[in-house]
């Protein structure tokens, strides 16, 4: 209650702009990330095309930056009708769907070609967990591309599982988090926003994110290298709450499904250079890029069974299905 009565002094401080206050229904998006992020700027395109194809009748507020929800909150936020949209990490609905982390196991979905036949609407790998989030109360609208994963680190790249032996790596799911103790580190869960106060502070010694968190979030100001080990598949939800959803009119729902496709296209055609950009303004703010070699990559990957067992034993038949169908990619 405490955290209900928090967001709505919040929001009766910013106000409801005036668009809001004259549409038939006003949409309120919560992310966790900052407007540099492309994520964020994709929902600004989403609002754009909403607002114009509706004229005004249909009003977008995006709340960036974890305003009202971290992203652990998002899910629970959109699922109980706190609010009607967010945008959340993938990996918040492994603790209701274990299934999702697929998408987390070490070097299974490790191509842009993998990414793209995976993350298609309706693909084997996607619509199953699709239709299981459904059954957490949200409407998935749409996917959002985020990248492959790299490691962050302080004077010297991570070359080998060897480098993280007794080390504290800041990740961001279940599966991550196994990787890295398979690999002898210490895993410890830390929410994106909260990344860049955990390595100024030295919580953590190693960092899991990706490239595009790194330019967002100016991670190079707490972090001096970047390994390339692209092992697994950042991949963020764009939600809508069911009931709010099966209210609106068919009119309305067409706008808004037609703005999703198009936002979801938008970025998946722009990752790569939108990471090719992160890389270069990366390395142009002083951080050392370094790709592991076939060899390293090798060690990485034998590390990576015990992870892919824990999985199919956790997730059930729908872990099974979506796993066998990620590796036929």
């Amino acid at each position: 209650m405490k955290k209900i009565a928090m967001i709505a002094a919040l929001m009766a401080a910013v106000g409801v702009s005036g668009a809001a206050q004259a549409a038939d229904v006003t949409l309120r998006i919560a992310s966790q990330l900052p407007p540099k992020s492309h994520v964020v700027q994709n929902l600004e395109l989403f609002k754009k095309e909403v607002e114009e194809k509706s004229n005004g009748d249909i009003a977008v507020e995006i709340y960036d930056s974890a305003t009202l929800y971290k992203d652990k909150e998002i899910p629970s936020a959109v699922g109980s009708g706190s609010i009607e949209m967010g945008s959340a990490s993938l990996s918040r609905y492994a603790g209701d769907v274990p299934a999702v982390d697929v998408f987390y196991q070490p070097f299974v979905i490790d191509s842009e070609a993998k990414v793209r036949e995976a993350v298609a609407p309706g693909s084997s790998v996607r619509g199953p967990l699709d239709n299981a989030i459904a059954d957490t109360g949200s409407t998935v609208l749409w996917w959002q591309a985020y990248g492959g994963t790299v490691m962050l680190s302080k004077g010297a790249p991570i070359h080998t599982p060897k480098d993280l032996e007794g080390k504290k790596v800041r990740v961001f799911g279940k599966s991550l988090g196994e990787f890295v103790e398979a690999a002898g580190g210490a895993p410890t869960l830390i929410s994106g926003s909260e990344q860049y106060l955990a390595y100024q502070r030295g919580t953590v010694d190693v960092g899991m994110t990706g490239i595009s968190g790194v330019k967002s979030r100016k991670l190079w100001e707490v972090m001096d290298t970047v390994t390339v080990t692209n092992m697994a598949d950042v991949e963020f939800l764009v939600m809508i709450n069911t009931d709010f959803w099966n209210g609106l009119t068919d009119g309305q729902r067409g706008i808004i499904s037609t703005a999703a496709r198009d936002a979801e296209k938008d970025v998946r055609d722009r990752m790569s250079a939108i990471e090719a950009a992160a890389f270069k303004e990366s390395e142009e703010a002083g951080m050392t890029i370094y790709t592991p070699t076939d060899e390293e990559v090798k060690q990485w990957r034998a590390v990576s069974q015990p992870v892919y067992d824990s999985f199919l034993k956790d997730a059930g038949p729908l872990g099974k299905e979506v796993f066998d169908a990620a590796k036929k990619l």
